[in-house]
């Protein structure tokens, strides 16, 4: 009998991909979704026909009780992908910052009440770097964590405080009742789209094939394939050596340039003009002044995406694809599916 996993945020970018790779390891997938219909026909139609009666579905709301305790019930494992992520300028944090971390709360009180073997919390390093001098001069791991403050800003608060919550948890429970938890702690996701659903990291993507802008800011970013990220929640949650630890998986620290000349190499020759010059700093903060999604960028100017994914790699196996890998591979797919188009 296939061991059951519940799969939290299924129908997300990061979500598909790891149910699909859920399937391809054997396990059945007891998916939660805001909208079942519509999470069958999407789901269905990406799912090998000789995995579908190993797939499942039902209807959850992160900001809701109602359901959780059935849905794990049941289940060896719990998976939590699930968690809001802002597409721009948030004006009330606690909109993002609650849904995220009593979400998770959910998720945990489930898997403790239907006694799982193991539960794996899809975290971010925006949970590890934030609050830091990011200046280069230190590689962050996962003993670091983003210390909160007012120049932090409401997703990666969010990030850290479902991530403490997590492990408190935990950490409450008397040791006889304690499950084992793993959290996965991803950089900004690229790779490959399933169909026309974009993530908010492949915005960048998205925004340098469409030139959505004239230059390029000065920005930076810590990048994982999105297939290596879902291959890390299958390894996180049945290696047996991971159980209590944080794993960051990201590759080394890569600008907004050096994605945008990747782009241009591919695809320069099929009509697309993507921007490669350097947009001024300046520019920008004069924006801020009254463009609340340059404000928030101001911000990022300048600051550097280090950190070591050296424990993924020793436990988890953890060995990621190029960053030409899926940069390409994600720009591919959005004119496969349509989202962008050569001019």
């Amino acid at each position: 009998m296939n061991e059951l996993v519940l799969l939290t945020g299924a129908t997300g970018f990061l979500g598909a991909h790891t149910t699909l790779a859920l399937l391809r390891a054997g396990f059945a997938v007891r998916a939660t979704v805001r909208d079942v219909e519509k999470a069958q026909a999407r789901l269905g139609a990406l799912v090998p026909p000789e995995s579908r009666a190993r797939l499942s579905f039902v209807g959850l709301d992160l900001g809701r009780d109602e359901g959780w305790a059935d849905a794990a019930n049941g289940c060896t494992y719990v998976v939590h992908t699930a968690s809001p992520v802002p597409s721009g300028p948030v004006k009330n944090a606690a909109e993002v910052i609650g849904p995220a971390r009593e979400g998770t709360l959910r998720a945990v009180r489930a898997a403790h009440a239907a006694r799982v073997e193991r539960v794996v919390v899809t975290s971010s390093i925006a949970a590890v770097i934030w609050g830091h001098a990011r200046d280069g001069s230190k590689k962050y791991d996962e003993d670091d964590w983003t210390m909160l403050g007012p120049t932090v800003g409401a997703y990666e608060q969010s990030k850290t405080l479902a991530e403490r919550a997590a492990w408190d948890y935990v950490a409450s429970l008397p040791a006889n009742e304690r499950f084992e938890l793993v959290t996965v702690l991803p950089g900004a996701i690229l790779g490959p789209l399933l169909d026309a659903d974009v993530s908010v990291s492949g915005q960048i993507v998205a925004a340098l094939l469409g030139r959505a802008f004239p230059g390029v800011p000065d920005l930076g970013f810590a990048l994982v394939d999105v297939r290596d990220v879902a291959a890390m929640h299958v390894a996180a949650m049945t290696v047996a050596e991971a159980a209590g630890q944080r794993f960051i998986v990201a590759g080394p620290h890569t600008s907004m340039r050096d994605i945008a000349a990747v782009l241009e190499r591919e695809f320069v020759g099929r009509g697309f003009r993507v921007p490669t010059r350097a947009l001024p700093s300046f520019l920008i903060k004069t924006m801020a002044l009254w463009d609340p999604t340059a404000a928030l960028t101001a911000g990022e100017l300048g600051k550097r995406q280090d950190v070591s994914s050296e424990r993924a790699r020793r436990v988890l196996g953890f060995r990621p694809k190029s960053i030409e890998e899926m940069i390409v591979s994600m720009g591919e797919t959005m004119i496969t599916h349509r989202i962008v188009a050569s001019k």
